[in-house]
């Protein structure tokens, strides 16, 4: 007997289920996480901090075995993220405390804001660009208030809903791309209007040589915002920064580099990637590569990846 195939509505649903559930866990885990025995700086840096960890930050900071330890990677967490370190504030931060300071203080269901489907939202995503809120008729199946938050940068747009009249809204369901605005944040997202980079998020590709102690990061060049000199040429003027960690999680080392790449105007239009050169060691070949690229000039930007080396 043949099995009934599913109509693309439906699969359209399941899909649209999966992704809903998948944010939902994800939501979830920001709030929580493993316990671990911490100083009492380390305990509330991590409390808050963790929800923008990425899973490699979470597991170096885990096994970091002391406070001391601990203190420098919470000043290099900051710091990672300072979209222009040239000024005493650190932007990034003092944006992110603000968030988790008025999620706290906005979305009280019965608990901290910061654990609260609104309020994870919206300290990953800022306020919406658009509120409604909908009373569900008595006529209807709709049950329970409906909150809607429009994003029009990112195309989304989220429902909330409270079914038992409590005040307790939970994620009902989304269009858009949430995950993109989540890993914005996680690797210290900062755009302004002039972006040398055209994606907010750029996933990059790092290969590390043992042998050679080389590294070679690669860069999708229609991802890069390229300008032109006064002989022609197209060029990317890039600044690098490396924090090495060992397979223990210390950091062992931090360097800077400059990159520049030119292309001719006839190599410009075949252009796919652009390859980038470093001697680079990581101490038995075992541990992490962190690196942050932003331009220079007048066209900045800022993207970064984190790389276990196995």
């Amino acid at each position: 007997m043949r099995r009934p195939v599913a109509s693309a509505g439906a699969r359209v649903a399941v899909a649209a289920a999966v992704l809903l559930s998948g944010l939902i866990l994800i939501l979830a885990a920001c709030g929580g996480g493993p316990k671990l025995k911490l100083d009492p700086e380390s305990q509330e840096f991590y409390d808050i901090a963790q929800m923008i960890m990425s899973r490699e930050e979470a597991k170096i900071f885990r096994l970091l075995p002391d406070a001391e330890s601990r203190k420098e990677f919470i000043k290099e967490f900051w710091e990672k993220r300072d979209p222009f370190p040239e000024t005493p504030r650190n932007e990034f931060k003092d944006e992110f405390m603000a968030r988790i300071i008025y999620a706290d203080q906005r979305f009280k269901e019965g608990g901290k804001g910061r654990n609260t489907d609104r309020g994870r939202i919206y300290i990953f995503m800022g306020p919406p660009d658009k509120f409604e809120e909908i009373q569900s008729p008595v006529d209807t199946s709709a049950r329970g208030t409906r909150i809607y938050w429009y994003y029009y940068n990112y195309g989304l747009g989220i429902e909330f809903v409270d079914e038992k009249g409590t005040g307790q809204f939970r994620l009902n369901r989304y269009e858009g791309d949430f995950f993109e605005a989540m890993d914005i944040l996680k690797l210290g997202g900062y755009f302004g209007p002039d972006n040398i980079f055209k994606q907010r998020v750029v996933k990059f590709q790092l290969d590390y040589d043992k042998e050679e102690k080389k590294a070679t990061i690669v860069l999708p060049a229609k991802a890069l915002n390229f300008s032109e000199d006064e002989e022609g040429a197209f060029y990317v003027d890039l600044d690098f920064v490396f924090y090495i960690y060992d397979r223990t999680g210390k950091r062992v080392g931090k360097f800077n580099e400059n990159r520049l790449f030119k292309v001719t105007i006839q190599e410009y239009p075949d252009l796919k990637e652009v390859p980038f050169y470093f001697d680079l060691e990581v101490p038995g070949g075992k541990g992490y590569i962190d690196v942050t690229i932003s331009g220079r000039g007048e066209k900045t930007g800022r993207i970064r990846r984190l790389f276990e080396i196995k």
